[in-house]
């Protein structure tokens, strides 16, 4: 079934979004650092449009193919990812699935003490603003297009 096209809807709200999406791209927050937060909210969510897109922002802003294939296995992946990116992956993950356990002092304060107040608050807002353009995509059934050179499944899916 098709549904709406969100910018065309309510205008008004997409361009609020859109403001919350560019205030958080120039927080002093790596963009890098960014990327990999929204793709590990995208996986949570399983928001594949955004997994899609920012795949490939992280690969325009310096990711590896490596890092950004090990992104939904982070915690078995060894030395590939920095501390600070696994204090990232974790408040992500406890923020994108707060109606679990919330997130936890152990990891805010990880958070606090790596990143300093104020960026665990920029942290916090880019998490928050992907999983809100997630449940946007996922509630609209935004899909990713097809990579040039890909040929479609013959699923329906």
């Amino acid at each position: 079934m098709r549904r709406l096209n969100f910018n065309k809807v309510q205008p008004e709200a997409y361009t609020a979004m859109d403001a919350l999406d560019n205030y958080v791209s120039k927080a002093s927050i790596d963009s890098l650092q960014q990327e990999l937060i929204r793709i590990r909210a995208s996986q949570i969510n399983g928001c594949a449009y955004c997994v899609d897109m920012h795949s490939r922002d992280a690969r325009k802003a310096g990711a590896s193919e490596q890092k950004v294939f090990l992104v939904s296995a982070w915690r078995e992946a060894g030395n590939i990812f920095s501390e600070e990116e696994r204090v990232l992956f974790q408040m992500t993950e406890e923020i994108s699935l707060i109606h679990q356990h919330g997130l936890s002092d152990e990891t805010y304060e990880r958070c606090v003490n790596l990143f300093g107040e104020k960026k665990t608050a920029e942290i916090i807002m880019v998490i928050v603003t992907i999983n809100a353009w997630n449940r946007i995509s996922v509630a609209t059934h935004l899909k990713p297009a097809l990579a040039k050179g890909e040929i479609a499944s013959s699923s329906n899916n």
